[in-house]
């Protein structure tokens, strides 16, 4: 297969994962202006960035990197995909009900510890839908192995959308209504926050139930016509020690890798000497959630990139058709960060005006963002020579340059050493991960291209940064014409240098 048809069969699956992605992030995108126009304080918004990364985190570390085991041994010669498929599915299942119990035994002294003690409840909330996610991720990954994407877009909008609209009855409508007797009796307009937890839930949980019969089908005997060579079993302890071989590195990776893009939520708290620290880390988020349409391209890209990946890697022509991911990768994402930045005078509508003085961390966070995508695509030459090692070397680098930053420069400039830590983290061990895989997979990476378009999207953004320091007499919506025109000049690049011939081609 041709790398050019292969680049089409990877967009058009990138495309329909990405409705799901892309809409379902979107929609729930549009929850941080409900957030920060109805909370009470933005320390309230605080609580949730807070609680959130350390959802984050602890969903790496229930799923220990059998997400991307089950595609390894789904795909490997000589083991029956639905034995491995059971199998990851018993695993997870009775990890993730073992932490959601001692959770919720716990409950209090992790809530003290956090600095939540009057809210233990948040924990317990909390603990549950981290267990039921953790669960969920290999009947989702079930899913796009078997190439159904439309029932994991339909699954996976059917939480933003059941959430969405539990968070606006909660936070909306029931205090408008709260007069009634039927709403009245429960509800309580002081729990505020809590709400955010409830809805959270309760669309989890429904989630959940929505993918049973994908689970079942996990437990059902397969056809004796499909063409592996073992029997169909309901769990293999030595598959499972194969995957958890291959996988536990990836979990060090994994745990590295997420604390990488959250320890500025977590650690926040702990070091910024103000009073006001919640506020701030409101504020912080708040803006953070801004950035978000580069994240939303980036696992849209995500979703269809490693099953195509892990599928592909025995064709000849395969690295060149890695190459040509990298490079529209890139193409792409300078695209958004452009896009973003020029209407960012736009844009800062999404939140509310006592959190706009946060937004300068949003082109930051935007070039970390593509930093961590590049990274991602980099990230395939040690998982396809099973060297995964390497992939929590880089990632433990990482987490030291991310807790050193954020313990130095914290405390002197606040929420921006946050968004200047991710930046930083993402350069180095993007730039290593390039370095060193050249001595084991030798990918044609078209260096050239990437640069020329990196020192476009540079020398635009210099100009556009030029012109509003130099002149004070236009208003924002000039501004917003001047990055429309040099948006364009973008284009006319993209255009002329790959996108005329990539039409041509057939």
């Amino acid at each position: 297969m041709s790398s050019n048809l292969q680049m089409k069969i990877l967009a058009k699956e990138t495309a329909i994962y990405g409705m799901s992605s892309i809409i379902g992030k979107f929609l729930n995108w549009l929850l941080v202006p409900l957030y920060t126009y109805v909370l009470q304080q933005q320390s309230d918004y605080g609580i949730v960035t807070n609680l959130y990364a350390w959802t984050a985190l602890l969903l790496v570390i229930l799923t220990y990197g059998m997400e991307t085991g089950f595609f390894r041994f789904a795909n490997k010669e000589g083991v029956h995909p639905k034995t491995v498929y059971s199998t990851s599915l018993i695993a997870l299942f009775s990890t993730s009900a073992l932490f959601a119990i001692l959770c919720a035994i716990y409950s209090q002294p992790i809530a003290n510890a956090l600095g939540y003690p009057t809210h233990t409840e948040f924990i317990t909330l909390l603990a549950i839908v981290v267990a039921m996610d953790a669960f969920a991720s290999i009947p989702f990954a079930y899913l796009r192995y078997t190439k159904r994407a439309l029932p994991f877009a339909a699954l996976k909008l059917l939480f933003v959308f059941l959430n969405i609209a539990l968070n606006i009855f909660f936070l909306v409508i029931c205090p408008k209504i709260q007069e009634w007797a039927i709403i009245g009796a429960w509800y309580n307009a002081s729990y505020g926050v809590g709400y955010v937890f409830v809805a959270n839930i309760i669309a989890t949980a429904i989630q959940t139930l929505c993918l049973l019969p994908y689970i079942i089908e996990g437990f059902k005997k397969s056809n004796t016509s499909e063409a592996n060579t073992l029997p169909q079993t309901y769990f293999s302890w030595d598959i499972l020690k194969q995957m958890l071989r291959y996988s536990l590195p990836l979990l060090v990776l994994g745990v590295c890798g997420i604390m990488n893009q959250t320890l500025d939520r977590i650690l926040f708290p702990f070091f910024y000497q103000g009073a006001d620290a919640q506020t701030q880390l409101g504020i912080y988020g708040a803006c953070f959630k801004v950035a978000m349409v580069m994240m939303m391209f980036t696992q849209a890209f995500r979703y269809a990139y490693e099953p195509f990946v892990f599928a592909k890697h025995k064709d000849k022509q395969s690295v060149e058709a890695y190459a040509d991911a990298m490079k529209y990768y890139i193409i792409f994402s300078y695209m958004i960060l452009l896009g973003m930045i020029f209407y960012l005078d736009l844009l800062k509508f999404i939140i509310a005006p006592s959190y706009w003085e946060g937004l300068k961390i949003v082109p930051i966070v935007l070039w970390a963002y593509v930093f961590q995508g590049v990274y991602f695509n980099l990230s395939f030459w040690y998982k396809l020579t099973d060297k995964t090692q390497w992939g929590a070397y880089f990632s433990m680098i990482g987490v030291v340059i991310t807790i050193a930053i954020q313990v130095l420069f914290v405390p002197r400039i606040g929420y921006m050493a946050s968004a200047l830590s991710g930046a930083i983290c993402y350069f180095i061990i993007m730039v290593l991960s390039y370095l060193i895989g050249r001595k084991y997979l030798t990918i044609p990476y078209d260096l050239k291209s990437i640069g020329i378009y990196t020192l476009m999207t540079i020398a635009l953004l210099g100009i556009y940064y030029l012109l509003k320091g130099c002149i004070t007499g236009w208003n924002e919506y000039i501004f917003m014409i001047v990055g429309t025109l040099l948006f364009a000049l973008y284009i006319v690049l993209f255009y002329r240098k790959d996108l005329r011939f990539l039409l041509k081609r057939k």
